[in-house]
């Protein structure tokens, strides 16, 4: 490559199995983020940032397991800035072929006096203590300036020099709150790189929340200003509003490629995949006008754009379906497809399962065949995702059987298997889905509270699978699960279960304290 296109390559940075976990709900157990893991290296991203290695075992085993696992991309783990946590952060990295530690603490006057309660002073040798000891463990050294948008531009420098002379290669200015305006946040790289004096020798990075809208023009703003790294998010997962969203930073940069001369190595026809994965896995689902991903963003409605995209594409869409891997759906699967086909039919859609897993997946593909009378690949995209992504949970449902109407109390006849045993119990409610929810508190006793009931039709018509997104929540952690089916009330069932494993699982972690980034 030449030294221009060098210098125009921007690195890609994920963080969905760190601060995308962090939305409320958003956990997910080690099979799940190692299969976004492998998805993530496939998709081209240069850094996964792993995971947050002090924060619990099941965290340490994340970014352990995703470090034997990712030959290509530089596995990142994340750590504070004392010693405690770079050293289990060095541990879980050791498998990695490439590891990274990213190291941070806070330096802007609100957070230095509130939330850390340490002088200006403190902070500076914090930041040369935890560089310099991280770089016993790896050349690769990251340190973020956590809410740096809202730094002190002299300490933010003296910062900044500090870590670079300390060994950090690669230098991230959060905009932690979502406070920025691209102007300005990009002129603070523009700042940085011209004021401090070693800035030549590191590479400059953005971390943008998306508070007020503006994670992606930050982001952009950021790059513009120096910066060629961004850190960004499938979907733009993340806590509060979210974070960059990379499947938007990436096809602005492709698209507007005449305005922002930058280059990345995604390759864009994994972007769909990786988002369905995403959203399946942490039961958040992608609103249908969102940007790039969005079940709205190739429809037109309206009879002028109709008319336009009939007569030229180019009229209202400025990137093609095909570049982010979508394809129309087509209905070559139905009830008399055989089980050669549906494996060709997966391999198409993206999917490399073992022959159990194709086996469970063809058998419920089957009985869908049999209620639906057409089989689009969505409906394939959802059971497969729905079966693949639950093999490992204490807790599966069996069947369900409810009689409910406008005379007497419904009542829910529900199977589970627990731990590899089958149990079965019959419970009444307000409805039918409170009656089937009261069905699984009873075969597994649990108190906890319903916060997102939510029904998306996976595709049209009556006999449409429905995607049930269930939110529950437990001693101030909150999990999502997901479920889908032609019965809404089956789909409901396998969500809360869903939900239900994932809050066993995260009843194990711990989240330390000042956790950001």
């Amino acid at each position: 490559m030449s030294t221009k296109t060098d210098a125009n390559r921007v690195t890609i940075f994920d963080t969905t199995l760190r601060d995308g976990e962090q939305s409320p709900g958003a956990s997910m157990n080690l099979d799940e983020k190692l299969k976004i893991a492998e998805l993530l290296q496939e998709l081209g991203v240069d850094v996964i940032e792993a995971g947050f290695p002090i924060a619990s075992p099941g965290d340490f085993a994340s970014v352990s397991e995703v470090s034997k696992l990712i030959k290509d991309a530089v596995v990142c783990g994340l750590a504070r800035s004392s010693r405690g946590d770079i050293d289990r952060a060095g541990e879980a990295l050791k498998p990695a072929r490439r590891a990274r530690i990213h190291t941070f603490i806070s330096t802007s006057p609100l957070h230095m006096k509130f939330k850390l309660q340490m002088s200006p002073e403190e902070v500076h040798q914090a930041v040369v203590d935890s560089v310099t000891h991280a770089r016993r463990f790896t050349d690769d050294v990251e340190w973020s300036a956590e809410d740096g948008s809202r730094t002190e531009h002299d300490f933010l420098c003296r910062c900044v020099e500090a870590a670079i002379k300390s060994g950090a290669r690669t230098i991230n200015i959060p905009d932690t709150v979502g406070y920025a305006v691209p102007e300005e946040y990009g002129a603070v790289f523009r700042m940085l790189r011209e004021r401090v004096p070693n800035s030549d020798k590191a590479v400059f990075s953005t971390h943008c929340h998306n508070d007020l809208g503006l994670a992606v023009a930050n982001s952009l703003a950021g790059v513009a200003g120096g910066a060629r790294q961004i850190e960004c998010t499938i979907n733009g997962l993340g806590e509060r509003a979210g974070n960059a969203a990379l499947e938007e930073v990436v096809m602005a940069l492709r698209t507007r490629a005449d305005s922002m001369p930058y280059t990345t190595g995604i390759n864009t026809k994994m972007i769909t995949k990786a988002s369905r994965l995403v959203s399946t896995v942490t039961g958040f689902v992608v609103q249908p006008n969102k940007a790039i991903v969005g079940a709205n963003a190739f429809a037109h409605e309206s009879g002028i754009h109709q008319d336009g995209m009939l007569k030229h594409a180019g009229t209202y869409e400025i990137m093609t379906p095909e570049s982010i891997g979508l394809t129309k759906s087509t209905l070559v699967m139905g009830k008399h497809s055989g089980r050669h086909a549906f494996k060709v039919k997966l391999k198409e859609l993206g999917y490399e399962l073992g022959d159990n897993a194709v086996q469970e997946a063809f058998r419920r593909f089957k009985v869908l065949a049999d209620k639906k009378k057409d089989v689009f690949d969505e409906d394939i995209v959802a059971l497969v995702d729905d079966e693949v992504m639950r093999r490992h949970d204490r807790v599966k449902f069996v069947s369900l059987q409810i009689v409910c109407g406008s005379r007497g109390a419904p009542t829910a006849d529900l199977e589970l298997d627990i731990d590899g045993e089958v149990r079965q119990t019959t419970a009444t409610g307000d409805g039918p889905v409170d009656a089937t929810f009261n069905a699984i508190k009873a075969l597994f006793p649990h108190e906890v509270k319903l916060q997102l009931f939510q029904v998306n039709a996976v595709t049209e018509g009556t006999d449409a699978q429905a995607e049930v997104t269930v939110r529950l929540e437990e001693g101030g952690k909150t999990v999502n699960g997901q479920g889908a089916d032609t019965d809404t009330l089956v789909s409901a069932a396998r969500a809360y279960v869903n939900a239900l494993n994932k809050l066993l699982v995260k009843r194990e972690k711990t989240v330390p304290k000042a956790l950001s980034a």
